[in-house]
């Protein structure tokens, strides 16, 4: 049976040839540990769309994972992603009202040259991720929250720990760097909030001082504020350095996509969809059952943590033809990758946009990349992508 704590090896770096054979003989997979691994496209986007009967919160999983009233633990158990109405509802709300078409078009100036900089610094040999794909990132949302620029040092660090704690299993230096990074974290926000308290910004391009103002319906407590800005480093940080890794990554092992898309940059964006589907920059998403249900044959009980396998079901040939084939044409390409349902990715629309621009000015400038050095994987289950990508500028 597999046991997603203590995946067969190989699997961290290379995950799919195990989501085709789950897909194929136990598309739902029962863990040692009582939970339930789901891999379907048709399971996943039912789950993902009730969410009276699969839930969000964490605090039963959490307890035991990360210990009660711990930072960890406070952070995951009060931050958009890991709840239910009515908090999940509220937030979403104010963050959704800040990142509307026009606030992102205004945005995509100042992303444009965020990336026409990297590229113009970029030196011979970059570490494509560090030197190119996580910058940008942290850039464009230190630029939403008016982070000052000589401030966000530390933000890479204190997301990686972080969402690090997320893994299946954990070691204790793994935990105690979690909890340090929210600790740390949580005191750096506090004196940024006081400050933007003090000095408000404009709310149609500052998240944080909307967030501050909060709506009609009321503000956030100071917690929920603090760690929903958390979130959204978060949330938009890892994910999309993984995006914009994976798909020069892609691309460079596909060489006959890439003269595709060169010969044609009108396809850049179904070729971002593509590259979300193939190699989903998460993995993996939860839920909880509020009653017993039946998927797949299997009778699973009331409270039952599920993992729903992203990767898996963008690999699911009842919906995709070809599955295991990388085609940046792909039409249509009804992938998970920001999940569905009242929970899709809220900022999935700046996301594409980040990975559209990043990708094809990388592509412009330097259309015989080469990668130089061996590649270091992420490490990580749940989220995929590269922590090295040394490469030669041709």
């Amino acid at each position: 049976m597999f046991d997603l704590a203590h995946p067969p090896a190989g699997f961290v770096e290379n995950p799919f040839p195990h989501y085709d054979s789950l897909l194929r003989d136990s598309p739902v997979t029962p863990q040692p540990d009582g939970s339930y691994l789901i891999c379907r496209h048709a399971d996943l986007n039912a789950i993902y769309r009730d969410t009276t009967t699969y839930i969000s919160d964490k605090k039963q999983a959490f307890a035991p994972k990360f210990g009660p009233g711990t930072p960890l633990y406070e952070h995951h158990t009060t931050s958009l992603v890991f709840n239910d109405p009515p908090l999940h509802t509220r937030v979403r709300r104010i963050m959704t009202s800040a990142l509307t078409p026009r606030a992102l078009a205004s945005m995509e100036p100042g992303l444009i040259a965020t990336v026409d900089d990297l590229l113009d610094r970029m030196p011979q040999e970059p570490d494509l991720i560090e030197d190119f794909a996580s910058v940008i990132p942290i850039q464009i949302i230190g630029n939403l929250l008016d982070i000052p620029t000589s401030e966000r040092g530390p933000l890479r660090d204190w997301s990686l720990a972080i969402l690090g704690a997320l893994e299946p299993t954990l070691t204790e230096a793994q935990l105690a760097k979690g909890h340090a990074a929210v600790s740390e974290f949580k005191v750096y926000l506090q004196d940024l909030i006081a400050r933007r308290r003090a000095d408000p910004g404009d709310p149609d391009t500052d998240v944080l001082t909307r967030l501050i103002a909060g709506d009609s319906n009321g503000q956030l407590s100071e917690i929920e504020l603090i760690h929903n800005c958390i979130f959204i480093l978060n949330a938009g940080h890892e994910t999309t350095t993984n995006l914009i890794g994976n798909g020069l990554a892609l691309l460079h092992d596909y060489p006959d996509q890439k003269s595709r898309l060169l010969n044609d940059l009108t396809l850049i964006d179904k070729a971002v969809e593509e590259v979300l589907r193939f190699r989903s920059p998460n993995q993996f998403g939860n839920r909880e059952t509020t009653v017993e249900v039946e998927i797949g044959g299997h009778r699973i009980p009331t409270g039952s943590n599920l993992h729903l396998c992203i990767g898996a079901a963008n690999r699911d040939p009842e919906v995709f033809e070809n599955p295991t084939q990388f085609d940046i044409s792909r039409q249509p390409n009804r992938h998970l990758a920001f999940a569905g349902g009242p929970h899709v990715c809220v900022g999935l629309t700046l996301a594409r946009m980040e990975g559209r621009i990043a990708i094809e000015h990388f592509l412009r400038r330097y259309p015989d990349y080469e990668f130089s050095n061996q590649r270091i994987p992420g490490g990580r289950i749940r989220f995929h992508g590269y922590q090295s990508l040394p490469a030669r500028l041709l």
